[in-house]
C-alpha cells in the first residue's frame, strides 16, 4: 500500500482544510476519528494519523492552551446561558418572595438580592456597603436571602431572625445590623439575647421560630442558590447578572447605574 500523506487524507475528509488544520481539529475534538469519518481509513492510515497528530502536539504545545481556553470560554458561556434561564424562569421567587427581608424602597428602579449567612465574615464586612447604598440612593430595593450555610449554629440563627422579621417587621432593620455587628460567631442563644434586649415579644418570637415556612424558605433560596451556581456567600444578584462575593460598594453602584441606564448591568 502507498503510503498516505497528512495532504491526501485531510482532502479525503475536506479538502479545504490544511494539514496542520486537521492535525488542530483532531487534536481539539479529543478524539483520533469522528464517528462520521473513522470508516474512512484502515488501521495503517490511524495510527499514521495519530502519529502527526502526536508530533504536531509536541511542536506546538501551546495549541492545548488554546484548547483549554476554548473549553472554559464555552463553559463560562453556557453558565451565563443557564443563570439566565433560571433568572427568567425564577423570577418572582428571586426578586419578589413576600417572605425575604427588604430593605430600602419596596418600589425602587432597580433591585439588588444578596444571599448571606449571619456567620460569614465576609457578609459582616460588606453591611456598610448596603447601608451606603440605601443611605445614598432612595430608589434602590434591597432583597435579603437568608442562606445559613455555616452549619446547624446557622440555620438556627437565621431561623430567629426570620421569626424576628416576621414578628416585628419595623425592628428588623436594626436587629439585622447588630446581628451583623457581632465579633463572635452567632449561635441561637446570642440571636435571642440580642432579640430580647430589642425589646421584642420573646413569647411570640419563640413561637414564630416553629413555622415551617422558615425552613421552606431556606429550602427555596438553597434551590434557587444551586440553580444560580451560588455557592458562597455574600453573592449578589443584580438584573441578569449574579456577583459573586464581596466586591466592594462601587461595582454594586456601577451595577444600579448601569441597569438605569441601558437595562443591563454592563452597557
Amino acid at each position: 500500500m502507498t503510503p498516505i500523506t497528512l495532504k491526501s487524507t485531510a482532502q479525503r475528509i475536506q479538502s479545504s482544510v490544511s494539514a496542520m488544520a486537521f492535525a488542530s481539529c483532531l487534536a481539539a475534538s479529543g478524539i483520533m476519528m469522528s464517528i462520521g469519518t473513522a470508516s474512512a481509513f484502515d488501521q495503517a492510515e490511524k495510527e499514521e494519523i495519530g502519529q502527526i497528530v502526536r508530533e504536531y502536539l509536541l511542536e506546538n504545545p501551546e495549541i492545548m492552551i488554546e484548547v483549554q481556553q476554548a473549553l472554559e470560554t464555552k463553559q463560562e458561556q453556557e453558565s451565563i446561558e443557564q443563570k439566565s434561564e433560571i433568572l427568567a424562569q425564577s423570577s418572582d421567587a428571586i426578586f419578589n418572595n413576600p417572605f425575604d427581608p427588604v430593605f430600602g424602597n419596596p418600589d425602587g428602579d432597580v433591585t439588588i438580592v444578596e444571599f448571606f449567612d449571619y456567620n460569614c465574615g465576609y457578609c459582616r464586612r460588606s453591611l456598610p456597603d448596603m447601608q451606603h447604598i440605601l443611605q445614598t440612593d432612595p430608589n434602590v430595593k434591597f432583597v435579603l436571602k437568608e442562606f445559613p450555610i455555616f452549619g446547624p449554629n446557622s440555620i438556627a440563627v437565621h431561623k430567629v431572625a426570620l421569626a424576628y422579621k416576621n414578628t416585628a417587621p419595623e425592628k428588623y432593620f436594626d436587629y439585622h445590623v447588630a446581628m451583623m455587628g457581632q465579633d463572635e460567631q452567632l449561635d441561637e442563644a446570642l440571636a435571642l439575647k440580642i432579640a430580647e434586649d430589642s425589646g421584642v415579644d420573646m413569647d411570640a418570637l419563640r413561637d414564630e421560630m416553629n413555622n415551617p415556612a422558615i425552613i421552606d424558605s431556606f429550602r427555596q433560596t438553597d434551590s434557587l442558590a444551586g440553580g444560580l451556581g451560588i455557592t458562597g456567600t455574600p453573592s449578589y444578584v443584580i438584573g441578569g447578572e449574579v456577583v459573586v462575593g464581596a466586591r466592594g460598594k462601587d461595582l454594586l453602584i456601577e451595577k444600579i447605574e448601569n441597569m438605569r441606564k441601558c437595562g443591563s448591568t454592563n452597557c
